[in-house]
């Protein structure tokens, strides 16, 4: 018997994903359709000894947090449990403080999964490569490769190349160390719990006091306290995979997994996309249409969109590049390029809303995407996707070029490169 646990942080977190994240967890968030994590629970549904998915944060357990966990239940025939951390315990901290209900029918091996990442997930291949490794692996780390320069701004790992054994592991190195990098997705046995006590009490002595004031340490991250320790010894390996992978940590990333996942559609799930027919809107390359909107048949929408629940899309509309979000509206010959609209958000007739995509450079290998800072060195916005908040109402014939706009705003002319508050 497996487990699977997935980590989705919580509110202080994310904050580059605003202004979406003021409505919606980010890990609820729609991605080619689904909410991120939805994607996660699909990887792990096809590990047929999967019986339970725990989902750890220190969100507070709220009604759309809630009627997902129900409907993925129901979906996958999984049992699925949302646990709350009294507080951020770290990657590692909510392993410990919940390893009575992780261990709880003693499982064999769990999977655990950072929520901010996405991809096509090698879990089968992973479970099959431990186990090879027999029972002195305590955990296998899914890693990929990047290129010199950005592997300084991820865990990086120094391997045998014979027995994939990581024999170094440095977090976010000052100077080069390796091109395979940390995916933040791992399987582990429990024996990873010892090394888990050994930390936690370390971290009590180090930090024990008799001043009520100031709280004991209880964060444990599992990247610095316990993946670099474990380098070396012989319990630890990595299994890279070439396969698509990236982070979500902003509004960009998302169309840009939005993007990768509907290509993913094409060999795993081609009842997802949309087609081309008579009476239909023409489509170009891949496009997820939620069964509920209504689009009409002069729109031509693609590639990489996705047109969410209740949307309704006008007569001559253009779309690429985009994520249109429940119960927006798009008017007659409006153009969407390379942004994010929000929910029940409204585009005027003939208005043009564009982006500036952050794409990993096509030119080097193994090339991730990048997530630039949101304000130049001069104090300017740095061009990217353009996001509309829930609830904007943008009027006819005006452009929006490299924006954010934040929720419940009526715009009442041309904006280029602004935060509107």
């Amino acid at each position: 018997m497996l487990k699977a646990i997935i980590l989705v942080g919580g509110p202080m977190k994310g904050t580059r994903f605003r202004p979406l994240s003021l409505e919606l967890p980010k890990p609820l968030f729609p991605v080619a359709g689904f909410p991120i994590i939805y994607h996660h629970i699909e990887a792990c549904s096809k590990v047929p000894e999967v019986r339970e998915i725990l989902v750890i944060g220190f969100y507070q357990p709220n009604d759309a947090l809630n009627k997902f966990i129900m409907q993925a239940q129901l979906e996958f025939q999984i049992q699925i449990r949302y646990l709350q951390e009294y507080t951020a315990l770290g990657t590692a901290g909510g392993l410990y403080h919940f390893r009575d209900q992780i261990l709880t029918g003693s499982p064999e091996m769990f999977f655990v999964m950072n929520a901010d990442v996405c991809g096509d997930f090698p879990l089968v291949e992973m479970l099959r490569f431990q186990r090879e490794h027999g029972p002195e692996a305590y955990g296998t780390i899914l890693g990929t490769e990047a290129t010199r320069q950005q592997s300084l701004l991820y865990g990086c790992m120094v391997e045998n190349k014979d027995t994939h054994e990581i024999l170094h592991y440095a977090e976010k190195p000052e100077t080069f160390v390796s091109t395979t990098i940390n995916c933040g997705i791992y399987l582990f046995t429990p024996n990873i719990f010892k090394i888990l006590e050994v930390t936690f009490k370390k971290n009590l002595e180090d930090n024990y006091n008799f001043d009520y004031l100031t709280p004991s340490k209880e964060v444990i991250r599992l990247e610095q306290d316990i993946f670099i320790p474990m380098a070396g010894s012989g319990t630890l390996f990595v299994y890279s995979t070439s396969r698509f992978w990236s982070q979500i940590k902003s509004a960009g990333a998302a169309v840009y997994a939005n993007r990768h996942y509907l290509a993913i559609y094409r060999d795993k799930h081609p009842e997802r996309l949309a087609k081309n027919g008579e009476g239909l809107p023409k489509i170009i390359g891949d496009v997820f249409i939620h069964p509920t909107a209504i689009v009409h048949p002069t729109a031509v929408l693609g590639p990489n969109v996705t047109i969410g629940k209740g949307v309704t899309v006008g007569e001559g509309v253009r779309v690429r590049e985009t994520i249109i979000l429940e119960g927006a509206t798009l008017q007659a010959h409006c153009c969407i390029l390379h942004s994010i609209v929000g929910w029940h958000s409204t585009v005027g007739v003939w208005t043009r809303i564009e982006g500036t995509p952050n794409d990993p450079n096509p030119n080097k290998p193994f090339a991730k995407l990048e997530i630039p800072c949101m304000f130049s060195d001069d104090g300017k916005l740095n061009p990217s996707i353009t996001v509309i908040g829930s609830n904007v109402q943008v009027p006819p014939e005006v452009i929006i070029l490299n924006s954010i706009v934040l929720p419940h705003k009526d715009l009442n002319g041309c904006y280029k490169n602004q935060i509107i508050l």
